[in-house]
């Protein structure tokens, strides 16, 4: 009877055991779920309340319903409850019938938490793309069609080589400058064809290419840039992400980002010296250099409002900085000086003087072999 009983608690014991442990792994691999995010849709608006700013602007926040359009949790009803005493700078207004992204986690207590990531924007984005195409194909002809094959063969060059070879490790710099070459190989020789004013651009950029990258290193040296000023850096320092050289990436992207501009004024220049010798086909090489940089002074001092009219209109937001005077923007001296707008006026600079630099070298080239092929 005695050894009945003890095998009886005996069991009873590993029951308990085996429970409190099942429990215990289950309530673990909640809390280690990554949250999920999925689409849905914004079935109606539960209630609204005004929050004021310390600037007196009035904000809303909400309390929505929402249907999951996506993941397991597809066709349940979520509650986000925006409503707080905190101010939230990222938050939007909603309407019935937005479509948003939803992060759904467990909080450490178990609790099913569910909050609103961002719109759902591709549709537009879409359309915008489509209507960028059909407006190019229109007008371009031809060159339109080879300019579109161009910027899908560059942007997959990027997403698809460079990013995950940065991502892996590899030198930010050496595998920025290959694929800029790479990228340029494409955009001139399917946007141009093989032929030699399409070779004469290649050279004249490539050179030019190498210039302004001693030029970056250089200047990103001589400021003490990190690279590490923008706020995505900070989602790029993971555990689970190799060791990037954010100097190097700083680099990478002025190289990248100079790259469109000197193709516009490489390929321009060795055009207009092909079209002044069609027109005058007995001038001589240094009248024919003349004309043409002429032609390129006027192009460029064009192409330099462009080139800072896109990185003010990206960075708009620290231009207004000059404006604050608030710490730590005091004053003008210490504007200039934060990292984020040092960083703004160097890859300016050098991307400017890089398109100075290929005004000339592309028209030299460009007199110097076409001359010779007319003769």
């Amino acid at each position: 009877m005695e050894m009945k009983k003890i095998k009886v608690f005996s069991f009873l014991t590993l029951f308990l055991l085996s429970f409190i442990l099942g429990q215990t792994t289950l309530a673990q691999n909640i809390l280690k779920q990554e949250p999920e995010y999925v689409k849905a849709r914004v079935i109606r608006i539960l209630e609204e309340k005004d929050f004021e700013r310390e600037n007196g602007n009035i904000v809303k926040q909400q309390k929505v319903e929402l249907l999951s359009l996506g993941g397991k949790n597809k066709g349940e009803i979520f509650i986000y409850n925006g409503i707080s005493e905190l101010d939230v700078l990222s938050g939007h207004q909603y309407s019935e019938g937005d479509r948003v992204f939803l992060s759904i986690e467990y909080s450490e207590s178990g609790e099913l938490q569910v909050y609103i990531v961002d719109y759902v924007r591709e549709r537009s984005l879409f359309f915008l793309f489509t209507l960028f195409v059909l407006v190019v194909l229109l007008v371009g002809k031809k060159i339109g069609i080879r300019s579109i094959i161009a910027l899908g063969v560059s942007f997959l060059l990027i997403l698809k080589v460079l990013a995950p070879l940065i991502l892996a490790g590899y030198n930010p710099v050496l595998t920025g400058l290959i694929l800029a070459i790479s990228v340029l190989l494409a955009m001139v020789y399917i946007t141009e064809g093989f032929n030699t004013k399409a070779h004469i651009s290649v050279i004249s950029i490539f050179i030019t290419l190498l210039l302004t990258l001693l030029l970056s290193w250089f200047f990103v040296n001589l400021s003490r840039l990190s690279g590490m000023s923008s706020e995505e850096t900070i989602f790029l320092i993971s555990d689970n992400i190799k060791v990037i050289n954010f100097k190097g990436l700083l680099l990478s992207a002025i190289i990248i980002g100079a790259l469109g501009v000197l193709d516009d004024i490489a390929v321009g220049q060795v055009e207009a010296v092909q079209q002044l010798i069609l027109t005058d086909p007995t001038q001589s090489q240094k009248k024919l250099f003349k004309s043409a940089i002429t032609i390129g002074r006027a192009h460029l001092g064009a192409i330099i409002n462009t080139l800072f009219l896109a990185y003010v209109g990206a960075s708009l937001p620290l231009i207004l900085l000059f404006n604050v005077k608030s710490a730590p923007f005091v004053s003008f001296s210490q504007v200039i000086n934060h990292e984020s707008i040092a960083t703004e006026i160097v890859r300016t600079l050098v991307g400017a003087i890089g398109l100075c630099l290929a005004m000339p070298i592309a028209t030299l080239l460009a007199v110097l072999v076409l001359n010779k092929k007319k003769s």
